[in-house]
């Protein structure tokens, strides 16, 4: 195990290949102070409610708190805007001291009067765990003063980790679930859960449904809104993409009110395709047409598709990548939409992974892949010299390690700008991998002056 790695960590990291047993540690709290990758309770559940765009979101808790997770998800709505804002009660030494209750019921009093939302979601931080607030109380009196619901988040950041945040998430959106009329619902209809609509991707994952004569009743949380997550029970059937942040309450809603969920993903060629003859299958004796309408659908797309990633394949064959991500459902995908470009995966880490995760994750990988669980930066930057990676897919925290290393980036994480899901996400991606990967400046790079012996100084060619 390399130097880099602490002895309390080693547990947590796997090379697959080896005839070894997948036994990696993690789902593990955060510890405060460590320097990890992973974030605490608290943006946990702040990620997965941000795109509610029609909703107050109110931090209780120092101003810190809300800095760190303002517009964090960067989700578009196509209406309102209302996410985008941050707002916080800033607490101080003396409301510490006497408690912030008073100072919390006067901020929704305020910003519920101003903003006229459809609902508000009030998040706890550790200090408000530490100084015993009473949340619920809070919350509970507001909604029947202002007469929309006023839903706390109990997101203490030191009682686990980001896991917990989405559980916490969950549980406030589950107080909506059920409080709209469902009559116009038609049969044919969905919900699409943890997609973030990251770039407008939940847009394109909705244009293939309306092909396929399917329904969208809630988009859970991606350009959400709070009338339609009253009604997503009304719904056929649940669609769950990021299962860290949002399975908890596709659960929740199969126990209540018997509505099966099926897991799917909307990243790379292979999973596109599988995730809507999924659908269909689901559909189809309701509607004995939608097998040959999505078999349509996807031979149309591929064939757009297909001859672009050939072009980009000669480029990229052969080239090593290391990628970290939040979801581990992510990584399933992302290998096999490398392999489609001819890359490896030589390193694949999670911040959220579970053992289930990590040990599938070993069963698509190839043979001395090194899986990571809640990386540290002096890891990962380890994990990239070894394998002599030619790009580093994470997100806006791991960018500085590629960089200074001299290694391409892809940004894939939440703060991207550019669509990377569905089909048409995935000729997005392929373009930007490869105009990273094969940019000439790589071959100025000390690091790699001697494998590119043969480069051209005027062009930068090799």
């Amino acid at each position: 195990m390399s130097k880099a790695i602490l002895e309390e960590r080693k547990d947590q990291v796997h090379r697959t290949g080896h005839g070894n047993p997948v036994e990696i540690a993690c789902n593990k709290e955060s510890l405060a102070g460590a320097v990890s990758q992973r974030a605490c309770v608290f943006c946990g559940s702040r990620v997965v409610l941000y795109p509610i765009a029609d909703a107050l979101h109110l931090v209780h808790g120092p101003i810190g708190c809300a800095v760190y997770t303002w517009d964090i998800r960067g989700a578009l709505s196509s209406g309102p805007e209302l996410h985008r804002l941050s707002f916080s009660t800033d607490l101080q030494e003396l409301d510490v001291v006497f408690g912030g209750e008073e100072k919390l019921t006067a901020a929704l009093d305020e910003l519920i009067d101003r903003h006229k939302p459809k609902a508000a979601f009030v998040y706890s931080t550790c200090i408000v765990g530490i100084i015993g607030d009473d949340l619920e109380a809070v919350c509970k009196e507001m909604s029947l003063k202002k007469k929309i619901p006023v839903l706390p988040v109990m997101s203490e950041g030191f009682k686990g980790n980001k896991r917990a945040g989405y559980l916490a998430a969950c549980k406030a959106m589950f107080q909506l679930v059920g409080t709209q009329d469902i009559s116009d619902v038609p049969k044919l209809s969905v919900n699409i859960l943890g997609d973030f609509n990251l770039a407008g991707e939940i847009w394109i994952i909705r244009k293939y449904f309306e092909r396929m004569g399917i329904t969208v009743v809630a988009n859970i949380t991606g350009d959400g809104r709070v009338e339609d997550i009253g009604r997503c029970h009304g719904a056929s059937l649940n669609l769950v993409q990021c299962s860290g942040a949002t399975l908890d309450l596709a659960k929740m809603i199969q126990e209540t009110y018997g509505t099966p969920f099926i897991r799917v993903s909307y990243i790379g060629i292979e999973d596109m395709a599988d995730s809507l003859y999924q659908i269909s299958d689901f559909f189809k004796e309701i509607d004995p047409t939608i097998v040959e309408k999505t078999e349509t659908l996807v031979r149309e797309e591929l064939s757009t598709l297909m001859p672009e990633i050939a072009r980009y394949r000669k480029d990229l064959e052969g080239k090593k990548v290391a990628m970290y991500v939040g979801g581990s459902f992510k990584a399933f995908s992302l290998i096999k939409a490398f392999r489609h470009l001819g890359m490896k995966v030589v390193v694949c880490g999670s911040q959220t992974g579970t053992k289930e995760d990590y040990n599938e994750l070993a069963e698509i990988a190839d043979p001395d892949t090194i899986l990571v669980d809640d990386a540290n930066p002096l890891e990962l930057a380890e994990f990239i010299k070894e394998k002599n990676v030619d790009l580093f897919v994470g997100g806006v925290k791991e960018r500085p390690i590629a960089y200074k290393l001299g290694v391409g980036f892809c940004d894939h994480n939440h703060e991207r700008k550019e669509a990377l899901g569905g089909f048409e996400g995935m000729l997005n991606f392929a373009k930007e991998v490869h105009s990273s990967v094969m940019s000439p400046v790589w071959n100025f790079v000390p690091r790699r002056a001697n494998r590119n012996k043969g480069v051209n100084k005027e062009t930068g060619n090799v």
